[in-house]
């Protein structure tokens, strides 16, 4: 019996720890009894060792039991768990280091190029001569900049981070980094400080107006360097007006235009920096420290093969839709201009660009000359399966694709029998990698890429299963709340960009911050992030905006309590809308909307009560009992039928229990079989209709109606795009028609995470791997075995350790095996003919004759 894992918050980055009191979690190992008690001990440079023991199963999130950190502070932490009578051993050490905690701790100064960095003029490089008197023994590099940044000590690039600082409400929330520069400092004597700076999100070009300067016209770069020397003497570098800029090699950047580079010139660090700096005043109160992992390389794959298109282009193929640049191998004259354009489809042979609108998404390269050059970009990324090269003959093994995404670590997998389904779930997989770029986005490729609130809502589940998420969409919640309107709208994307000064009216009278499923990502991701990492602080800390949301859509609805009034983007990109109108859904945009306020009332009522605000769970219960109500009395009648008589208006009723009797779920479920049996078993829901259209089925009895629209391969359906090829989620079911050409519509995106949020049903239903408790403390495992599939499996490593489930039919004879791990409850209810039955951590086999399922099975 062992501690296998322990980590301080989400396994944020150990070094520069963001707060005062890390909370602690770790994972026993398997054949661990019931912990009965824990100790925590603490060994701090000086030798002073503290241990603080507690009793109970707590080991998810455990609150820090030592004095507060200090900025800077440096200690080792252990754990041990009693289970059984017994003690395990001592964990390994976990060393965390405190951050800079307060504004007073940050001596230096945000500085500007004076004379150079002008908007059109490329990137910059800001440098400093150090000098070092002595042997270094630590050293630390506080960093963070207004645009994105690489630095270097030394011509030695720090960190393998990209993008950094990524994005977030720069007004008032800009991240700053910490790096561990002692090895790049370890000899006496002169040395030397640059960074690179580009435009990225501060100031590039942003949403579909192309607007730039959104938080900014000026570059800047704020830099913390503190040397210790081995006699115990601390040198401090800080940005100030000493600092010298100068051009780099890289004459043009943008995120979405691409970067145009010319190797004749050198880049940071090499770059000569003489220009004189101004000192910026900037707000130093808004540093915070990361939450979660930074962007990464997390992936590189060869090109697999060179075509030529119709028209005589060099096509890249990399097989799979990524996000990230290539990196390409070539040999050149001097000057001679080599350029990369990318896309995610081809178009009659042709590099698609239509779908990107207007972002150029090319790089460009002025070479060298004299021999092979590495050609790939530092301030841009792209979506993209194909490459277009122009300017140099390559072969495949000359290119890679370089994937790029926030290093999350992989949580969550499935597979079942059907191939085309497990490449369905791998393309939720590559989605999410692609839009998880530091902030939850919509598309990776186009002149968008945006925190779209709507989308997260639906998919944030799905997320949580897959990765851990905990840290990076807390961090984007904080970003929601710290753009929440006064009046408790919440913006259509997070970071708001999408200003009515800069983009243009907005697309009704409450577009921007009062999309019914948009705007209530404020109350469902923080619920969700409780749900799957059994999370209080989050609940805690966005109390305030989820309540003032809440009461911003019920004074919308009125004395009626139904929101009918002001824009909404409803059940978006429903199937049946023409290509040019998203919103035209089959469903009423009023009962959709009217369902998410008796939805989000909900949830922040169970909210409050775990916060034990007893007061406001009565209050919001009570709003939306009464909402729910005010539905039925409009939209219900006594047979179940529901205005707009679609699929999303069902399964949104059914799944969020808002019919009252028996008689209207009964006929409200059969309705719903009805049309999707006229449909052909086809899907016929849009963004918001999508992530419970399968759960209704089978909350209503129709297992295998859901098994039927999922095994579908048709359009539109999950798998038709699969039969396409794509391997991605696309933005439309059919973003690719079946001629192969591109769907006509403005938006059509080929990696868009959206749809994929049926990967949440696939876990919970299909391999039947479900949470019962906050933080899967507790699990449900109850497969809806239809005879479809004939085995499914999924394994989770939750917040306690491995979960796997895997079942599979054998003619009429059903198998299951389960693995659960310490400090877990499982909780049976099987197709065979027994009770449903609890059981502890260990392994788990059942097996017994199939009875096939056909009853209310799945709730929420």
């Amino acid at each position: 019996m062992r501690i296998e894992r322990l980590v301080a918050e989400y396994g944020a980055p150990d070094l520069g720890v963001g707060t005062a009191a890390p909370r602690l979690s770790w994972v026993r190992s398997e054949g661990s009894g019931s912990q009965t008690a824990s100790e925590i001990r603490l060994r701090a440079p000086d030798g002073r060792t503290e241990v603080a023991r507690r009793s109970g199963p707590q080991q998810v999130l455990v609150a820090w039991p030592f004095p507060e950190l200090r900025s800077r502070e440096r200690v080792e932490v252990e754990v041990r768990a009693e289970a059984g009578g017994e003690w395990t051993a001592w964990s390994d050490p976990l060393v965390i280091e405190a951050g800079l905690l307060t504004p007073e701790d940050v001596e230096a100064r945000f500085v500007s190029p004076r004379d150079v960095g002008g908007l059109d003029g490329g990137a910059v490089v800001l440098a400093r001569d150090l000098e070092l008197d002595g042997d270094v023994v630590a050293a630390r590099l506080y960093v963070t900049a207004h645009g994105i940044y690489d630095a270097w000590i030394g011509g030695r690039r720090v960190g393998d981070h990209q993008l950094d600082p990524g994005w977030t409400a720069y007004d008032a929330r800009l991240r700053y980094r910490t790096f561990d520069v002692t090895e790049h400092l370890r000899s006496p004597g002169a040395d030397r400080i640059a960074v690179g700076l580009g435009n990225g999100w501060y100031r590039g070009q942003l949403t579909w107006t192309l607007q730039r300067d959104s938080y900014g016209d000026r570059l800047a770069l704020l830099a913390q360097l503190e040397v210790t020397y081995a006699d115990g003497r601390r040198q401090t570098v800080v940005t100030d007006e000493s600092w010298r800029a100068g051009t780099t090699g890289v004459l043009a950047d943008d995120l979405y235009d691409g970067q145009t580079t010319d190797l004749r010139l050198p880049l940071a660090p090499d770059a000569v920096a003489e220009g004189p700096v101004d000192v910026v005043e900037a707000d130093l109160g808004r540093l915070v420290a990361p939450t979660g992992p930074p962007v990464r390389e997390v992936a590189t794959l060869p090109a697999r093969e060179v075509s030529t298109s119709p028209g005589g282009a060099q096509i890249l193929d990399f097989g799979q839709n990524v996000v990230g640049w290539v990196r390409l191998r070539v040999t050149g004259e001097r000057g001679a201009r080599v350029t990369v354009r990318h896309a995610e489809v081809l178009e009659d042979g042709e590099l698609g660009v239509r779908p990107l609108r207007d972002a150029k998404a090319t790089d460009t390269y002025l070479l060298a000359g004299g021999g092979a050059e590495l050609l790939e970009p530092r301030y841009t990324f792209h979506g993209f399966r194909y490459a277009e090269v122009t300017g140099a003959t390559v072969r495949a093994e000359d290119a890679d694709a370089v994937v790029v995404s926030s290093d999350l670590r992989r949580t969550g997998w499935f597979e079942c029998s059907e191939p085309e389904v497990n490449r369905l779930h791998e393309n939720v997989v590559w989605g999410m990698r692609g839009n998880f770029v530091d902030v939850p986005t919509d598309c990776p490729q186009r002149d968008e890429r945006l925190g779209w609130t709507g989308d997260i809502q639906v998919f944030a589940p799905t997320a949580g299963f897959l990765f851990d998420v905990g840290g990076f969409l807390g961090s984007w919640l904080q970003d929601l709340a710290a753009d929440q309107h006064a009046d408790g709208g919440v913006p259509m994307v997070v970071p708001d960009v999408v200003h009515e000064n800069v983009s243009g009216p907005r697309p009704g009278d409450q577009g921007q911050t009062s999309g019914a499923g948009w705007a209530d990502a404020a109350v469902h991701v923080p619920w969700t992030l409780y749900e799957r990492y059994g999370d209080v602080g989050v609940l805690e800390r966005q109390y305030d905006s989820m309540r003032a949301w809440v009461d911003k859509e019920r004074a919308l609805a009125g004395d009626s309590l139904l929101w009918d009034t002001g824009f909404q983007f409803g059940d978006w990109l429903d199937p049946d809308a023409p290509p040019h109108d998203a919103a035209a859904a089959k469903a009423d945009p009023a009962v959709v909307a009217t369902a998410y306020l008796a939805r989000s009332a909900h949830l922040l009522a169970r909210a409050a009560g775990v916060l034990g605000h007893e007061a406001d769970a009565r209050r919001y219960g009570q709003l939306s009992e009464d909402v729910a109500s005010a539905f039925r009395e409009a939209y219900v009648g006594a047979d179940g039928t529901v205005r707009s008589d679609c699929q999303t208006v069902y399964a949104l009723a059914i799944v969020w229990g808002l019919l009252d009797t028996d008689a209207q779920r009964r006929g409200a479920g059969d309705r719903l079989a009805a049309l999707v049996r006229e449909a052909d078993f086809h899907v016929s829901t849009g963004f918001l209709g999508t992530p419970v259209i399968l759960d209704a089925l089978c909350e209503a009895g129709y297992p295998e109606l859901a098994h039927a629209m999922l095994l579908t391969r048709t359009n539109p359906s999950w798998l038709y795009p699969v039969s396409m090829g794509a391997t991605t989620i696309w933005e439309r079911w059919d973003s690719m028609l079946p001629d192969g050409s591109v769907n006509p519509g403005e938006m059509t995106s080929f990696n868009h995470y959206a749809y994929g949020a049926v990967a949440d049903w696939l876990h919970r239903s299909v391999a039947g791997l479900a949470p019962a408790a906050p933080g899967y403390r507790e699990v449900t495992v109850r497969p809806l075995v239809t005879g479809q599939l004939d085995r499914a499996s999924a394994r989770l490593d939750s917040p306690y350790g491995p979960i796997e489930v895997s079942w599979r039919l054998a003619g009429e004879r059903f198998e299951l095996e389960l693995e659960v791990p310490p400090g877990v409850t499982a909780h049976l209810d099987l197709p065979l003919d027994e009770p449903a039955r609890t059981v502890g951590p260990g392994a788990h086999r059942v097996a017994g004759d199939w009875v096939p399922v056909g009853s209310p099975l799945v709730t929420r």
